[in-house]
């Protein structure tokens, strides 16, 4: 890779790659065993008609083992939603028919998938710098625009579970799409314990004192945030600083703060860009500094605040993912990275974070800094949940296609919902996480849609839990512009995210998509009505996005 150029994710790749390779096998293995000689299935059926036994319908509750009417959820360890009964591992089929199939004379072949799968995701940086971007006079890059980052930058209306796990809420609205709804998945964490109650931390700050970090905004950002967080800290808590450009240094091993908050301000002040940008080194050292410092009993974390325009050492992603995901699994050491700069490489940030079991925020100015630094980080350092793992189910009987909105980066094999050996997201106290799904539904469609399963796993113990909500047909009747406003800001978010995204190819528009005028209007009715700051700058960035566009 060379300065800013954004790394395209092989990994990810490869590993969707052989989630369908194992798909294609399983499928193969149910066609095997539904090609066994007719007489079996003949011998079957009189042994259940001389036992006088009638059998029951189970595949056709795709709700077995999950919550019932009203989002009341159930945990522990009963069975995800089923799919269509015999379904394969294909996904998003809009005809309900079988690979292949192209008329009504082939028999026996299975119906689509219709089940969906992803690892939690709370990264916000695409969002963040398109935002940046927009009012800065310019386009973002159509790959570095993640609708999931989008939508999940804003507030949401979710009820709070009673535990320490999650609830469940599934809605949605119908578009002016013919037959098209907007399903929002939506799961919350419950508060945290509040800054005295939570666990200490060891937080490694891997700082990038590059050139281009010398641009306003980038290096003297990162210096006043870290002195923000360092007076936020406790007096329990702990910190080493890393910084890194062609080489990387440790500045201050890892050092508890009571009675050293002024020594850890020097070493802050004294960061001062240098020349070339060589993140493998600082990643490398920042680890290495986390391990040894590692304190048991505390969040440990490596907090890499960069703009990640790597251009020496090794400038592919590749080469580290290995080091941050063996800490992860070793040492339960977690990466949070924090964007900077107007040119920032927001794809290789998030390859690596992703891979380090965290997530990304960007920040411009300094009102970001002092939420982030003294708000949502110093919060993520109690956590709720590890390896978290959505999986939907939709009923093949009311629904004809699904499809859902970003997550590219996240998906997971459906057959690895319950295998706690994959990863999946780490979520902290008070977070949201929305998914929104394009719903087609069959005419005349009532009853039964989808039912949304969250699975974690406890931080500690790391016992499984699971949480189920459900959703029917007339919950997706009603016109999204006349929801819930939380829901209306959600799809605005997804809407603006796919027409910049679209720009680049290769995107298929989110149905009923409405044009950015309309759009502007919708927000600033929205903005009005919600006196929220982040709906404001949602608005403005559709204002602006319509004016780069026209």
């Amino acid at each position: 890779m060379t300065s800013r150029t954004p790394i395209r994710d092989r990994d990810r790749d490869s590993d969707r790659a052989r989630n369908r390779a194992r798909n294609r096998g399983r499928n193969h293995d149910r066609h095997r065993r539904t090609a066994r000689p007719a007489v079996l299935a003949v011998l079957a059926a009189a042994a259940v008609l001389l036992s006088g036994c009638s059998a029951s319908d189970s595949g056709h509750d795709r709700s077995s083992g999950t919550s019932q009417e009203g989002g009341r959820g159930t945990r522990g360890g009963n069975p995800a939603p089923a799919p269509a009964p015999g379904a394969p591992g294909t996904a998003d089929r809009a005809d309900g028919t079988a690979e292949g199939e192209d008329d009504g004379r082939r028999t026996a072949a299975p119906p689509a998938d219709y089940l969906s799968t992803f690892a939690l995701d709370v990264d916000t940086a695409s969002w963040g710098y398109a935002r940046r971007t927009l009012a800065d006079g310019n386009l973002p890059d159509p790959r570095n625009v993640r609708p999931e980052e989008f939508v999940n930058s804003f507030r949401q209306d979710y009820r709070q579970p009673d535990g320490n796990g999650f609830s469940v809420t599934v809605d949605g609205a119908r578009t002016d799409a013919a037959d098209w709804s907007l399903m929002r998945v939506g799961l919350a964490t419950r508060a945290g314990l509040g800054h005295d109650r939570r666990p200490p931390a060891a937080l490694t700050f891997v700082v990038d004192i590059s050139g281009s970090m010398a641009e306003p905004g980038r290096l003297d950002l990162v210096r006043k945030s870290l002195d923000l967080m360092t007076d936020r800290l406790r007096g329990d808590d702990s910190v080493a600083v890393v910084a890194f450009s062609g080489e990387a240094q440790t500045r201050l091993p890892m050092t508890r703060l009571d009675g050293n908050r002024k020594r850890v301000h020097e070493v802050v002040d004294r960061l001062r860009p240098t020349d070339s940008t060589n993140v493998e080194a600082g990643v490398t050292r920042g680890y290495d500094t986390a391990v040894e410092g590692r304190r048991a009993g505390a969040t440990n974390r490596v907090v890499l605040l960069s703009d990640a325009l790597a251009n020496t050492g090794t400038t592919s992603a590749d080469a580290l993912l290995e080091r941050i995901d063996g800490a992860r699994r070793d040492h339960g050491i977690t990466l949070f990275g924090v964007g900077v700069g107007s040119d920032y490489n927001d794809s290789f940030m998030e390859r690596l974070v992703d891979k380090g079991d965290g997530h990304t925020v960007y920040v411009s100015d300094e009102e970001e800094a002092r939420r982030v630094f003294c708000d949502e980080l110093p919060a993520q350092v109690e956590l709720r949940a590890r390896d978290a793992k959505a999986q939907v189910s939709f009923d093949p009987r009311n629904v004809e296609r699904f499809r859902l909105i970003g997550y590219d980066n996240r998906r997971v094999a459906d057959d690895s919902f319950r295998d706690d050996s994959v990863d999946g997201g780490e979520v902290g106290p008070g977070h949201t996480v929305t998914a929104l799904y394009a719903v087609r539904l069959r005419p005349g469609a009532s009853g039964h849609v989808a039912t949304a399963t969250v699975r974690w796993l406890d931080p500690d113990g790391r016992a499984p839990h699971e949480e189920s909500g459900r959703v029917e047909a007339s919950a997706l009747t009603g016109g999204w512009e006349q929801a819930a406003p939380r829901f209306q800001v959600t799809v605005v978010a997804a809407y603006l995210a796919s027409s910049l995204r679209e720009r680049g190819g290769g995107w298929e528009a989110v149905p009923g998509a409405v044009g950015l005028g309309r759009l502007s209007e919708i927000t600033a009715r929205l903005a009005e009505r919600t006196e929220d700051p982040e709906v404001r700058q949602l608005s403005e960035a559709v204002r602006n996005a319509r004016r780069l566009l026209s």
